[in-house]
């Protein structure tokens, strides 16, 4: 017998029965093997039947797919993967083919999604962030006060505004708005939500949320969708269609401005691509130092931040006239899913650190007595300053004015008949994203726009070629180029004079050059000189070279200048309603008791606002006394002084001769003279009133101090006699000047730095003192100083610090 035979027949008789058809008795070690096999069977069905999420960390211990879009989707089932989206919410691998297979139902709905994804954003396209986007489930919350808790809609149910801002439990969304049952808030809340707001959820989410049909979306058209927090599938954030993102880049590159209908035009919260240089705006795909400092939980991916703060800011500035509140947020978050209510929970820190800031919830708002602007903490908070309402809630706030008036160097005499002129500040310089603009958008009060036109008037009457005007406006600038050559490798000890560094550079330039400007042109550059010394408060001797700009370092108001037309003082009264002023109320030991003068003994905070000349003229002691280091800074910044002079005519003798332009500029007869009346503005821009204010700058200033009212008035009239010598010019009906310098309690129009300071001395000014005492105004705030604005935004500041303590 072979050995091939011989084999077969052992495996035949290996069989269940012998040849012979005989049951065969089992051995011991068989029947151990196979309840061996039994017991693997009975494992890999329970496995099976309980697969758990293979992310690490995901607390899920028995994931239920949301999808149901497959035919044989796993519900809670058995399936060969789950796909973790959050540790709430997973999708099997059943429906995960249904949509990514090119073979399955659903994968052309995919395809479809994937194409607007891909052509609007810059993140992946991937199946979980389709299934993130298209397939969860919208959560909300019960709006009953009582209730509260959040409910899970049906997966074809689209959240709304107006659905989150209406729901309650039970109520039916399809063609309907009755409820289910009075019963429903009784209804358990899902045990997931509970979840949502532990430290680590949020660390365990694998997709970050992106907003959909945000407010946001219309301001943000130049950039990626989901750079900036929001779902690039939505209609409200698709981008020019039809064109490559670079080709659509490049194209918004040439869009300066985004503006929303309906909007203040001066409301540009967020920077556009490639722009940069406009103050309180902000990245809307980058958080700031400070975001990052208060949130630095985002510091990996700050997309959620992003997309709340950025809905925050449009929310504002299409309805500013309002106070933002969380509940008025948390309606406009539209995005699926559990991370919604992380987003809700999110809103009100980050709503509440805007509002610290004065970002928002700023200027004029109207807020009853039971409503707060910010949280419990910061409800007690009082601090003495009249330049601030709304950045935080003051009670019991002492305004203590030593002036028969509020608002300092803010002062509008309206005694002229359908004007108001300022004596003090009344432009406003730059107005995109200018408080002031805010607040006249809030108030309803129209700006007037200043034209560029400025004709330069000789004297003898002629308009001086604008040919001219412009050669020597560029060789003016030119020789402030050389000058921040010169500077960027100076310290404060090389620092001279500016007019000093002006001449050299002029003189050299003359040397080297060989050209020699005619005397007209050496004229029209004294004009040009005479506004630098307007700008700066003071004649250019004592102005330092090194930092006579310092704040241009940082972001500026860009934009219009405008004529506040009604006065700052419509600001300021608005803002003081409601406040407990004193005024003809000066600090001194002879009305207010010692102890309060000695900050150790203070139970409240105390802001000093008092200008910069009354510092440095130590007209307030301070017990104990400032620091050496603060007073040397109050003492190396200047007390600028410019005058002003308003008269008002029987007619209009100089709008033939101007053609409705909104000032002209009085070209100087020698050097001396320079600073003189060198600007006439027109103060009714609707040309029924005949007035023009004009105002005295440099040493100019010094040449009026000893003159009287009558004698600074016929110097003027013998300017404007000259200016227009073609005709009678008559005299005026009505006039004021101003004398900022003599006044007791100001002294002074707005600050600058000397030679030898440096914009430093801003913020040293501005620094606490053991956070008791606290200082504002223009002269302590580097970025904006010699504007209300300035001024303003430094009380913002200190609010925000005084409620930090």
């Amino acid at each position: 017998m072979s050995t091939g035979r011989l084999r077969a027949k052992k495996k035949a008789c290996s069989s269940d029965q012998s040849p012979d058809n005989l049951p065969v008795r089992s051995s011991g070690r068989q029947v151990k093997k196979k309840a061996a096999e039994a017991a693997d069977d009975d494992d890999e069905a329970s496995e099976k039947k309980y697969r758990k999420c293979e992310k690490a960390g995901c607390t899920a211990t028995c994931p239920v797919c949301f999808a149901s879009a497959a035919e044989r989707c796993a519900k809670n089932g058995y399936t060969s993967r789950w796909y973790h989206l959050s540790c709430g919410e997973h999708f099997c691998n059943e429906c995960f083919d249904h949509y990514y297979r090119s073979h399955k139902d659903g994968y052309e709905k995919y395809t479809a999604w994937k194409r607007i994804w891909t052509s609007n954003g810059k993140s992946e396209p991937s199946p979980k962030a389709f299934m993130a986007d298209q397939q969860l489930p919208y959560w909300v919350q019960c709006t009953k006060p009582e209730c509260g808790k959040w409910r899970q809609l049906t997966k074809e149910i689209q959240l709304t505004p107006q659905i989150a801002k209406t729901y309650r439990c039970g109520m039916k969304l399809n063609n309907s708005t009755k409820t289910e049952g009075s019963d429903q808030c009784s209804m358990p809340e899902d045990l997931r939500v509970a979840e949502v707001s532990d430290h680590w959820w949020y660390s365990m989410l694998i997709l970050p949320p992106l907003l959909k049909d945000s407010v946001a979306a219309p301001f943000l058209a130049a950039y990626y969708p989901d750079c900036v927090g929001m779902s690039p599938s939505c209609t409200s954030t698709n981008r020019l269609p039809g064109e490559s993102n670079l080709v659509k880049l490049e194209h918004l590159k040439s869009v300066p401005n985004v503006t929303v209908a309906g909007m203040n035009k001066y409301f540009q919260p967020f920077y556009q691509p490639n722009e940069c240089g406009k103050a309180l705006c902000v990245r809307p795909d980058v958080m700031e130092l400070d975001e990052l400092y208060e949130f630095p939980e985002y510091s990996r991916d700050p997309t959620m931040y992003l997309a709340l703060r950025n809905l925050i800011l449009a929310l504002w500035y299409t309805n500013c006239k309002e106070a933002l509140t969380p509940q008025k947020c948390i309606h406009h978050i539209i995005v699926r899913g559990l991370v919604r209510i992380r987003c809700v929970q999110e809103m009100e820190r980050i709503l509440y650190f805007m509002t610290r800031k004065g970002l928002i919830n700023t200027g004029i708002l109207s807020v009853s007595p039971d409503q707060y602007l910010l949280p419990k903490e910061y409800h007690n908070v009082s601090c003495n300053n009249p330049y601030i309402i709304s950045a935080i809630k003051l009670h019991g706030i002492i305004v203590l004015e030593a002036k028969d008036r509020i608002g300092g160097r803010v002062w509008d005499d309206k005694t002229f008949s359908g004007v108001t002129i300022g004596r003090g500040a009344q432009i406003v310089n730059g107005c995109v994203n200018n408080p002031m603009a805010l607040m006249c958008e809030q108030l309803g009060i129209k700006m007037h726009k200043l034209g560029e036109k400025c004709d330069l008037l000789q004297e003898g009457g002629r308009i001086t070629d604008p040919t001219i005007d412009k050669r020597m406006d560029f060789h003016f600038n030119a020789i402030l180029d050389v000058v921040s050559e010169w500077r960027k490798d100076k310290t404060q000890h090389q620092d001279v004079p500016l007019g000093e560094k002006i001449q050299e550079i002029y003189k050299a330039f003359i040397q080297e050059s060989g050209i020699q400007f005619s005397e007209l042109e050496e004229k029209v550059l004294q004009f040009h000189l005479s506004n630098l010394e307007y700008a700066c408060g003071s004649n250019l001797s004592q102005v330092s070279a090194r930092s006579w700009d310092h704040n241009e370092f940082f972001a500026q108001f860009a934009g219009d200048h405008t004529l506040l037309t009604v006065g700052y003082s419509t600001v300021i009264d608005k803002l003081a309603e409601g406040l407990d002023i004193r005024l003809n109320f000066p600090v001194s030991l002879e009305n207010i008791d010692s102890k309060c003068l000695s900050w150790i003994a203070l139970k409240h905070p105390v802001l000093v606002t008092v200008p910069l000349a009354l510092l440095q003229k130590n007209a307030i002691q301070f017990n104990p006394p400032l620091s050496e280091k603060k007073i040397k800074a109050i003492n190396s910044l200047g007390a600028g002084v410019i005058e002003k002079i308003a008269l008002q005519f029987p007619y209009r003798f100089w709008d033939s001769k101007i053609q409705g332009a909104d000032f002209f500029g009085h070209v100087p007869p020698n050097s001396s003279q320079r600073g003189l009346f060198s600007v006439f503005y027109d103060m009714d821009p609707e040309g029924k009133e005949s007035i023009l204010m004009s105002v005295v700058t440099g040493d100019a200033v010094t040449t009026i101090k000893n003159l009287d009212d009558q004698q600074v008035l016929q110097q003027c009239m013998t300017v404007l006699r000259e200016l227009f010598k073609e005709q009678e010019v008559p005299d005026p009906v009505k006039f004021f000047v101003t004398r900022w310098s003599n006044d007791p309690w100001l002294q002074m129009a707005y600050s600058f730095v000397k030679t030898g300071g440096s914009g430093e001395a801003y913020d040293i000014i501005a620094e606490d003192i053991q956070g008791k005492v606290f200082f504002a105004g223009e002269a302590t705030n580097r970025h904006f100083p010699q504007t209300v604005t300035g001024a303003y935004l430094s009380g913002v500041r200190e609010a925000s610090k005084i409620a930090a303590f």
